[in-house]
């Protein structure tokens, strides 16, 4: 949004945990947990228990050698370092739905993707389709968080395809007459 120059296109993929309004005490709380696991006890066990999430449980019912291969390399961050991007990060940054006005300047063509059980990013990609004007919406069924691991395949067929659309300039603006508060 600051250097909206630099990009050509965007590919928004998982994007708004702890954007809700309702849920950025709860969101900053449970960054604050992980950090403190993570000080704790360490990356070797603080990443089997990450990894066991709601939102990325689906990757190891899909893929349990790949999920296994997520886990491992999780577990060779720094456990500072994690801890200190959950504090000084993510728990920190604002709120897309603070955004608004910021999201409705991006112009160049952008493509939001989520997972249908990625419930935290569920809501937040929907704004970002109803605020970006030049934005569409992918959301991968039966998909959690890690949408690029669970559906290498569909993941990289919509992202390519949205690529070919962007380099033949073939990917446009949202016609302003879809937008309306009517239902019919």
């Amino acid at each position: 949004m600051r250097y909206g120059n630099r990009a050509r296109s965007l590919v928004i993929g998982g994007c708004g945990y702890g954007a809700e309004k309702g849920k950025r005490a709860q969101f900053q709380e449970e960054a604050e947990h992980a950090a403190a696991m993570f000080d704790r006890i360490g990356m070797a066990e603080g990443a089997k228990r990450y990894a066991l999430g709601a939102t990325r449980v689906q990757l190891q019912n899909k893929d349990s050698r790949g999920w296994n291969e997520f886990a491992a390399q999780m577990a060779g961050h720094s456990a500072l370092g994690s801890a200190n991007t959950l504090r000084g990060v993510q728990k920190q940054r604002p709120s897309l739905f603070d955004l608004v006005g910021e999201m409705k300047k991006i112009t160049v063509p952008a493509l939001v993707m989520t997972g249908d059980e990625d419930d935290p990013c569920l809501e937040a990609s929907v704004l970002m389709k109803r605020t970006i004007a030049t934005a569409a919406l992918a959301v991968l069924p039966r998909t959690g968080h890690a949408l690029n691991l669970e559906e290498p395949a569909l993941f990289n067929a919509l992202v390519d395809e949205f690529f070919h659309q962007v380099g033949a300039g073939r990917w446009s603006t949202r016609d302003p007459r879809s937008v309306t508060d009517k239902i019919l």
